[in-house]
């Protein structure tokens, strides 16, 4: 078994018009969000390995602040690739893991990602800002992975909020 921690970036500002979409940072409300989905990664025990991460502003900030939280050294690998991939990219990206890695996390965009959860759990999800899916896989072998692979959603996490600060 083989499991993929998939994280779409937390909410990122749109404050500055001028900033380019990759590199906008993060909302206050963001790295919030990220703090929260840091402690439930330790509280559920789904610290990954290492983290494949989008180059884009918003996710590289992600994946600093759940670092924080989870208060390990945790490899993190940008994959220029991943910013605003679709399936076919993170299929090419999850069959060449190391086959030592058993849990493996990716920070990315949609609308890959929920894609990616319904291909592979068969399982039909939003992923707002923030969202953690863990997803379980059958299979030894990163490399075995295809789109026949049944996957199961095992959970999925949301920061919950009441305002957009």
């Amino acid at each position: 078994m083989k499991t993929l921690i998939l994280m779409r970036h937390a909410k990122s500002s749109w404050k500055d018009h001028n900033l380019e979409d990759i590199d906008r940072p993060l909302k206050k409300r963001g790295k919030k969000d990220a703090q929260i989905i840091g402690k439930i990664i330790v509280d559920k025990e789904l610290v990954p390995q290492t983290i494949y991460c989008s180059p884009a502003k918003r996710s590289q900030r992600t994946a600093e602040v759940l670092l924080e939280e989870l208060k390990q050294e945790i490899p993190v690998e940008t994959v220029d690739k991943l910013y605003m991939a679709e399936v076919p990219v993170f299929y090419e990206l999850i069959k060449s893991l190391p086959e030592d890695l058993e849990r493996v996390m990716i920070i990315g965009h949609n609308p890959g990602l929920e894609s990616l959860v319904q291909l592979l759990s068969g399982q039909i999800e939003s992923l707002p800002t923030s969202a953690l899916a863990n997803v379980s896989l059958a299979i030894k072998n990163w490399k075995d992975l295809d789109p026949e692979t049944k996957g199961e959603l095992v959970d999925l996490y949301k920061p919950k909020h009441d305002k957009d600060k």
